[in-house]
């Protein structure tokens, strides 16, 4: 006999057959299934009653023909960041934690349950929805272009925080995980099953009935990690196969991007540990991560924002101040450019990441500070961009401030939808760092007079 599982939202449950249920992630009003922070939590009520549930296996699907799931609810945890900034400087990290833990520890509780859980994915299982595939102890993917599994979130400056860190690299190896962690490369279905995070490919329509026919097999509901003759590797051994591609990535970023950091050093410490506690240092890491400026400003830009200017596109709606604010951040380094040697403002913009080349042909203008206005900043950033240091700091910030004062002149009559689309837009058109989330980010993250620090070598 089986019990029904608790009342849920943004899931349905249904009986396949005697003694296996299906979970449908099915989210009401949503044409895309995303990890919501109730969706977070009602996982977690599935994963405790699966113990009790009397069921023989569990089969998850979803309810979209879209995808399975493409993600987490990225407007959520902007909000998030916005709850924890807050607080005092001293509690951030615990709140953090404490708000995103549930994640790990429903997918932990999923696949020890003691139940058989099979995941049956048509389309896109991306972030979170990786994840909680990955907690599932079979995978058949349907054999369709659009399905693949993918762990995205260092393109928005974050981590993997439902276990992602330690069950990718777990499935198929730490140097085949590495791409997919730290630049959001994706497994195709032919992919997954020979990289062994997939364990079977049907056609389209046929994966709910391959996921049934496996657990009429009565299999164990085990994972590799959770096994007797799981071999943890040595804290030695994988500092070891990381070492090369930390030196190579710091070298690349410039320790601008702390997401791939931490991405490197929860599989640096989390490898060498059982499950529990990699599930547990990796969201240490994680709350270390959320509470900085990075993952709100890449969020604001390169998802919000570029989701604004796709649309933008695809109506032929492309504000013309786009183009206009691209062509004064262009000018205003021109002119900054102008004061300095041309090998320091090289070496300037190499040190800030910019990604296009400054040009070098403007006039010694000083940067009209008046344009600022007051703005009060969010916070502190705790980065170089508060109080820069050094002749290539020094410079970077003028290039950085002059771009936001050119873009405020450009853009004063944009709304904030539109400036979080024209930071995209600079970020692709200019080469401004992506880290900072673009111009407008950046005046909202340090307010006027943290540009006026930036600017004070150049203004008038």
């Amino acid at each position: 006999m089986t019990t029904q599982p608790p009342e849920l939202l943004e899931f349905r449950y249904e009986l396949i057959e005697d003694g296996i249920g299906h979970l449908i992630f099915d989210m009401p009003g949503r044409t895309m299934n995303v990890f919501s922070n109730r969706a977070i939590h009602e996982s977690e009520a599935v994963a405790d009653w699966l113990k009790t549930s009397g069921l023989k296996g569990l089969v998850v699907s979803s309810g979209k023909s879209s995808a399975f799931c493409a993600g987490a609810d990225l407007g959520e945890l902007a909000q998030a960041y916005a709850m924890i900034i807050a607080a005092p400087e001293s509690a951030r990290w615990q709140i953090g934690r404490d708000h995103f833990a549930p994640i790990g520890r429903s997918f932990r509780k999923l696949e020890t349950a003691g139940v058989p859980v099979a995941f049956a994915i048509n389309g896109l299982a991306l972030g979170g929805g990786c994840e909680f595939a990955l907690a599932g102890h079979y995978r058949v993917l349907a054999d369709t272009p659009s399905t693949a599994l993918g762990l995205p979130e260092s393109l928005v400056g974050l981590l993997p925080g439902g276990g992602g860190t330690q069950r990718m690299p777990r499935l198929v190896g730490i140097e085949a995980a590495m791409p997919v962690l730290l630049d959001a490369a994706r497994f195709t279905p032919a992919d997954a099953v020979a990289a062994g995070v997939a364990h079977r490919v049907v056609p389209a329509g046929q994966e709910i009935a391959a996921c049934v026919e496996w657990i009429r097999g009565n299999p164990q509901p085990q994972q590799p990690w959770d096994r007797d003759d799981y071999v943890i590797p040595s804290a030695v051994e994988v500092s070891a196969r990381l070492a090369a591609l930390r030196h190579a990535r710091e070298e690349e970023t410039g320790g601008h991007y702390p997401a791939v950091t931490a991405i490197l050093d929860c599989v640096e410490f989390g490898m060498p540990l059982a499950m529990d506690a990699a599930v547990s240092k990796e969201i240490d890491i994680f709350a270390d991560l959320i509470k900085r400026p990075e993952p709100r400003d890449m969020i604001s830009s390169l998802f919000l924002g570029k989701q604004i200017w796709q649309k933008q596109r695809k109506a032929d709606a492309l504000p013309k101040a786009y183009d206009a604010i691209a062509a004064a951040i262009t000018r205003a380094w021109a002119d900054v450019a102008a004061r300095f040697e041309r090998q320091a403002v090289e070496s300037a913009a190499s040190w800030a990441r910019l990604t296009t080349a400054v040009p070098t042909d403007g006039q010694a203008r000083p940067v009209p500070a008046e344009v600022l206005g007051e703005h009060q900043g969010i916070a502190a950033t705790g980065t170089w961009i508060d109080a820069p240091q050094g002749q290539d700091q020094i410079i970077a910030g003028a290039l950085l401030g002059a771009a936001v004062v050119a873009a405020l002149e450009d853009g004063a009559e944009l709304d904030p939808d539109a400036r979080r689309a024209a930071d995209f837009h600079c970020i692709n058109a200019v080469g401004f760092p992506a880290y900072l989330g673009g111009p407008f980010a950046l005046y909202d993250s340090i307010g006027s007079e943290g540009i006026r620090r930036l600017i004070a070598p150049v203004a008038g």
